[in-house]
């Protein structure tokens, strides 16, 4: 999955469900979600989910998910709870092998050039 912002419990917690089953579930999210004050990252990261941070881009606003190799769904919906209830956003699905090996390689192009995300650390308060 790529995501620009990403704040969805019930994609966060699908994500989670097919990692358990042995699924092989990768994140790639932009910048931003390291700020947000509300974000899916730490869950995913607490979750096991290997999660990285794209920061190469000015904005990383890649909606793509490959969900078997060959169905994917890409188009304007961010995976907020805000875009699926309030917004006017699109969504396409695609069942097409070719398609979602493109969508693939360009998802492994995205992932060499972004870091790990590493768990926010906690500050400690002076005493």
């Amino acid at each position: 999955m790529q995501a620009y912002s990403f704040t969805s419990v019930p994609i966060a917690k699908a994500l989670l469900t097919a990692h358990k089953r042995g699924m092989r579930v990768e994140v790639i999210l932009d910048k931003s979600q390291l700020t947000e004050k509300y974000s899916s990252v730490t869950f995913l990261y607490n979750s096991g989910i290997p999660t990285r941070i794209d920061a190469a881009h000015a904005i990383a606003h890649n909606e793509v998910m490959i969900i078997d190799g060959e169905t994917g769904i890409t188009g304007s919906l961010t995976f907020t709870k805000a875009a699926e209830k309030q917004n006017a956003e699109n969504l396409l699905i695609i069942r097409n092998r070719a398609l979602a090996e493109m969508y693939i390689i360009d998802r492994l192009e995205h992932s060499s050039h972004s870091e790990p995300y590493k768990a926010r650390m906690k500050l400690a308060l002076p005493l």
